[in-house]
């Protein structure tokens, strides 16, 4: 072997040929070129401070409801500003709610400022045919199309099962309509829905036959008017974003709160 590499050797110096001093040097990377970097995506705060889907744009600072002062805004609590109604949707609303019998009227656009008012509030005075909103109320065109649907369909059946096929609901009797306010009159957390034209509370209805059925506490009513309420409160979630009866909290034992503020996914919120 070592006369083998000998003559090996000596072939290479008799060619002129030399051994190579190093191998090849790997190529540099390119310097990054500035201001051209990737930028990376930042993560999507979560969910939790505004709930998903509240209906526009969010403005920290600017016209807060009573007791906010613009140094101590946190994210939850900023101002949505009013949302512009689509016109083809509205008009389909109109539609609707013509068709199914209610009286209301058009009013002018509310701006109250502090974050509340709607872009084309209509005031109610009818739901139904013969069913009164008492007293009159203003809203949104899909607020009061809501409530319509549920008496008609699901409030006025239960009322004829639990009470006679001859009696009807005669009155919504509503507690708050378009009010500007913060949730649960509070002085200071996040803005009512109320406050969007979004919600409506019903404090009682009115009967055909003279009766008055209140809302109030009923999870252990074992009578007609426990099982109404308790229909009429689980049937609320078909048409409502949010359903809140007096077992949901402090500040509605006597009332209903219904709302139709949009979430991801339709998702309901019914307690």
């Amino acid at each position: 072997m070592r006369a083998v590499g000998a003559i090996l050797i000596s072939a290479l110096v008799l060619s002129g040929a030399t051994l190579p001093k190093r191998g090849p040097l790997p190529v540099p990377r390119p310097e990054a070129v500035q201001g051209e970097q990737p930028t990376p995506t930042p993560k999507p705060a979560p969910e939790g401070g505004r709930q998903a889907g509240d209906r526009g744009k969010v403005e920290p600072g600017r016209g807060l409801p009573p007791g906010w002062k613009d140094d101590v805004v946190r994210p939850e609590e900023a101002v949505v500003k009013i949302e512009t109604e689509e016109p083809k949707a509205y008009a389909s609303c109109l539609a609707a709610l013509k068709e199914i019998g209610a009286t209301f009227a058009e009013t002018s656009r509310i701006d109250d400022g502090k974050g509340c008012g709607i872009d084309k509030p209509i005031k109610v005075e009818s739901v139904l045919p013969g069913v009164a909103l008492k007293p009159e109320g203003v809203m949104r065109c899909e607020t009061a199309l809501a409530l319509a649907r549920w008496t008609k369909e699901t409030a006025t059946p239960a009322a004829q099962t639990a009470f006679g096929t001859k009696t009807s609901v005669t009155a919504l009797n509503q507690a708050s309509t378009y009010v500007c306010r913060l949730r649960n009159n509070a002085a200071t957390g996040k803005i009512s829905e109320h406050a969007r034209g979004n919600a409506v509370d019903i404090a009682s209805f009115s009967l055909s036959d003279g009766k008055t059925i209140e809302i109030q506490p009923r999870d252990e009513d074992g009578t007609l008017t426990g099982a109404f309420q308790r229909t009429v409160t689980a049937s609320a979630c078909l048409y409502f974003k949010t359903v809140l009866d007096p077992g949901s909290d402090a500040a509605h034992e006597n009332h209903l709160h219904l709302d139709v503020i949009e979430r991801k996914n339709d998702y309901r919120y019914c307690r």
